[in-house]
């Protein structure tokens, strides 16, 4: 039995919890309980207050007005209550051993790193079966998915105190189907043996694959609390406030024109005019590392640079790749197009195009000259779209980007993408959810750093992706 708490009695209750940052509400009137046994979904749409909640629950912030309230101890760490959080946080210059010291103050002493290889291998090979990770490899070597791996292994490692309440923000943004498949069969264990999971996740058949009841958030409050049974995807959807888009349909496809070869490169990735082009396979297989041969090549020399290059590159890491942490959302979405065509900043075009970004992908704030930071992760990586998709590049190169971005933006960001491949843009887009890639009009699947499979039109499914994805052995 993990949890000292009986199971199905409250590990955390929120009464009438209100948060206020200044004159704007973030939280109004919340009221809810999360038991031992249970997995609660928690979704809604970017800048709903999940963020704001998960912080109220986990002790980072306290009410501006109603109670927060733990069994088996007076602050949540006491309580045993972990998070994970969508922006990794890790220290990059310390081993994947060394970082579980930052949460486990018990380590100590001067065997303490034999301790922490020990937790962490163990932790690892439980939640993630042959993970692959070396406990003794500084975590700036990691890749992106395996950083993640790292970060949820810790939220679930024996530190002193077992874990009972562990909050998984976008836990599989950055993972495959089949590392995220690991995780949710470890959630659902972790829940049977008496543990608690508050999973906040826009990728909804997660939600319904492992939670047993569901809240739904929108401006700050809860408007649906019911079992996973009471809702519908499409139920759901509503309920947060913003109906999904229809897929674009064999007429409109065909509508669009695709014109001659815009590149190719050695390992024989090639793209036409106006064409969606999808990389897809298991994680860390040489999808991005393809893309960022592709962008630096093109764009690293000062000819290049001087030219514009006719490429721009939206990042999925944005917090390595993309975001310029210091500055405003107004700079952070202009950087792209300052000075094009001219020798002095137009301040007044540079505004005008933050605000007709801000309305058309719809950013979350009232304010562009607001810090970027100030804005929840999905909202952050709408303004790196902005930035790209706002300059005159003819091809846009994607690695990953919808990380943490809520299913309506997705399905808005969807239709920009192809009402901008109609009039001639070519994308690359790499993608670890099979949903995102059969949006594209052709896929790359790639395998072991090479393409092992090219699928068009109906034979881009599910099935034939993963089929390609992993290594067929003849009887």
């Amino acid at each position: 039995m993990i949890s000292a708490v009986p199971d199905g009695a409250p590990i955390v209750t929120l009464t009438d919890v209100e948060k206020h940052f200044g004159p704007v509400r973030a939280l109004g009137g919340v009221s809810l309980s999360i038991a031992a046994g249970e997995c609660l979904g928690l979704v809604g749409h970017n800048g709903a207050g999940k963020s704001t909640l998960v912080n109220l629950i986990n002790g980072g912030l306290r009410p501006s007005a109603g109670d927060v309230a733990y069994s088996g101890g007076a602050t949540a760490a006491e309580a045993g209550v972990r998070s994970v959080f969508q922006e990794l946080s890790l220290c990059p210059n310390l081993t994947v051993a060394e970082n579980l010291r930052i949460a486990h103050r018990g380590l100590r002493g001067l065997g303490w790193r034999r301790g922490a290889r020990r937790i962490m291998r163990q932790t690892l090979d439980t939640v993630f079966p042959g993970h692959g990770i070396d406990v003794d490899t500084e975590v700036a070597y990691l890749s992106i998915a395996e950083r993640q791996m790292v970060e949820i292994a810790i939220g679930f490692a024996p530190r002193g105190t077992e874990a009972r309440l562990v909050v998984l923000d976008e836990p599989t943004s950055s993972l495959d189907a089949g590392i995220a498949e690991q995780l949710l069969a470890h959630v659902r264990a972790f829940c049977a043996a008496g543990g608690a999971v508050l999973l906040i996740s826009h990728m909804l058949g997660e939600i319904f694959a492992a939670a047993t009841r569901i809240v739904v958030m929108s401006d700050g409050t809860v408007v649906g609390d019911r079992p996973v049974s009471g809702y519908t995807r499409h139920g759901l959807v509503e309920a947060m406030g913003h109906v999904a888009a229809e897929a674009e349909t064999p007429t409109e496809a065909e509508a669009r024109a695709i014109g001659g070869e815009v590149l190719r490169t050695p390992e024989g990735l090639s793209a036409r005019r106006g064409e969606i082009v999808g990389l897809s396979g298991l994680a860390g297989h040489g999808q991005a590392e393809a893309l960022a041969r592709l962008y630096l090549g093109a764009t690293s020399g000062w000819r290049a640079a001087r030219g514009g290059a006719g490429m721009v590159f939206v990042a999925g890491d944005r917090g390595r790749d993309g975001l310029l942490p210091l500055w405003s959302i107004l700079r952070n979405a202009s950087i792209g197009v300052l000075g094009q065509g001219r020798w002095l900043l137009n301040r007044g075009a540079e505004a005008q195009m933050a605000e007709e970004w801000r309305t058309r992908i719809g950013i979350r704030t009232d304010d562009v000259t607001n810090p970027i930071l100030s804005l929840s992760g999905g909202n952050q990586q709408k303004v790196l779209f902005a930035r790209a998709l706002a300059t005159k590049a003819e091809i846009v190169i994607m690695d990953d980007p919808m990380r943490g971005v809520d299913v309506g933006t997705k399905r808005d960001v969807y239709g920009m993408i192809r009402a901008e491949a109609a009039k001639g843009r070519t994308f690359l887009w790499y993608s670890t959810e099979t949903e995102e890639v059969c949006e594209c009009d052709r896929v790359f699947v790639f395998r072991n750093g090479e393409i092992s499979a090219e699928l068009t039109g109906d034979a881009i499914t599910e099935d034939r992706i993963l089929e390609a994805s992993f290594e067929m052995q003849e009887e």
